[in-house]
């Protein structure tokens, strides 16, 4: 009997925003903004394709709490792909392995931009416990994205 390939699973957020791409692009592109809405300073973060940073949050087990990123693809006021890397392969639930990608895509919309986040490659049942907390913290997060831009404005 041949053993099935683990499920991947995505986090999608939706959002349309009263705001120019460009606004929206700068939140997601500059590192004091990025901290505010998503509680975490990127440490050596450019949107330079090919650059690597990090993030840190809470430690756990063997993990040291330490997200390692690296910008994938840039299309200035249009697209954003990094790598999400973290956790330890001696975890379980908060802090095992994680191996991820995150994209951002704004695109026109009635009355503003669409921003689209996808968070993809969570590998079930092992990053379960991450995909849980992930996907309500993405919907915070993206909601903050508002309140940053109507203050460049």
């Amino acid at each position: 009997m041949t053993e099935a390939a683990p499920k991947s699973q995505d986090i999608i957020v939706d959002e349309v925003f009263p705001h120019a791409a460009r606004t929206i692009w700068t939140a997601l592109t500059t590192g004091d903004l990025i901290a505010r809405w998503l509680n975490m300073m990127p440490t050596g973060f450019a949107p330079v394709a090919g650059t690597p940073f990090t993030f840190r949050t809470t430690p756990a087990g063997a993990w040291d709490g330490v997200i390692h990123c690296r910008v994938l693809e840039v299309i200035p006021n249009e697209r954003l792909v990094y790598s999400w890397r973290g956790g330890h392969d001696s975890n379980v639930g908060y802090g095992s392995r994680l191996d991820t990608t995150v994209t951002y895509t704004l695109s026109s919309a009635a009355g503003g931009t669409r921003l689209r986040v996808v968070h993809s490659g969570f590998v079930l049942p092992q990053n379960d416990t991450a995909f849980r907390n992930m996907s309500d913290g993405w919907v915070r997060c993206v909601q903050r994205i508002d309140t940053i831009a109507t203050e460049q404005k």
